[in-house]
């Protein structure tokens, strides 16, 4: 699987963008109302209990409006935080503050929300039960997205369609599943190979094939927990669709290894933080 890299270089590229994205052509010209002589200690602040993540993010886009504004972190990415908590505090120029402000903030709250929302995924899963991402990614942002969802506890499924194969139903619409199977078992130069199936009947179809991971998709409890007894002794186990807070529980109890959850990284509610002057 690729790896979910955050070097220097990344995190600089990254805000340098989201700064692009706000400050062009012009600039903050509300903010050049500003005398900049004016040097403030600041607080940033989790206005709700969360996962924090994305302080790296919110640091660098100070560094890049001012390198000589000072941001002290309290809290570390992955940490628990409480309403009210102080999880960093910035040193500097008022006006070059308020000019990467919201950037700094659109990071954290988006990161720490899907951190924040794995984590109450996985809590309800149990220890038995991994809980991972999938593909449904914001275009571009797929490699922040996958980070948040292991400061939350969860695990990153492939990261793109190079990683291993995934035969999911449109593939079998358009051949059949086990040549498919078998065709990805000849060509598969040391990658894993998950086959997707949605009835026992698809599953026995397969059975005894060498491949790593069966998905079982968008079955009723009673159909996954069957299939699950069907495939644990060849396979590992995964389930997916109609997975929420509320469903992922009772999923978990049918002793399927995974639960992949598009809506983590795809629908998290961002964290509310703000800048305390």
């Amino acid at each position: 699987m690729s790896k979910i890299k955050l070097s220097k270089e990344f995190i600089k590229s990254t805000v340098k963008l989201a700064l692009n994205e706000d400050l062009y052509p012009s600039g903050d010209i509300t903010s050049d109302l500003i005398n900049n002589d004016k040097i403030l200690t600041v607080k940033l602040i989790s206005n709700q209990s969360a996962i924090v993540g994305g302080l790296l993010f919110a640091r660098e886009a100070f560094s890049l409006i001012d390198n000589e504004i000072i941001f002290i972190i309290k809290k570390r990415d992955g940490s628990r935080v409480k309403k009210g908590s102080v999880v960093a505090l910035i040193i500097g120029k008022a006006k070059n503050i308020l000019i990467a402000e919201r950037v700094a903030l659109n990071f954290l709250s988006h990161i720490s929300g899907i951190a924040t929302r794995t984590n109450e995924f996985v809590k309800l899963a149990g220890k038995k039960t991994k809980i991972c991402c999938t593909r449904k990614t914001i275009p571009n942002l797929r490699v922040i997205q996958k980070y948040a969802v292991k400061l939350g506890g969860g695990t990153n499924h492939r990261f793109n369609l190079s990683d291993e194969y995934l035969i999911k139903d449109n593939h079998v619409a358009s051949s059949d599943i086990k040549s498919l199977v078998l065709k990805a078992i000849k060509n598969k130069k040391g990658k894993k190979i998950t086959v997707e199936v949605d009835t026992i009947k698809q599953l026995k179809s397969i059975l005894g094939l060498k491949f790593n991971t069966v998905l079982l998709d968008n079955m009723n409890i009673k159909n996954l927990k069957d299939s699950v007894k069907i495939a644990k002794k060849y396979y590992e186990t995964e389930a997916s669709g109609n997975v929420s807070l509320k469903t992922v529980k009772a999923i978990a109890s049918t002793g399927v290894d995974r639960i992949s959850v598009g809506s983590i990284t795809h629908s998290a509610p961002g964290v509310d933080f703000k800048l305390e002057i």
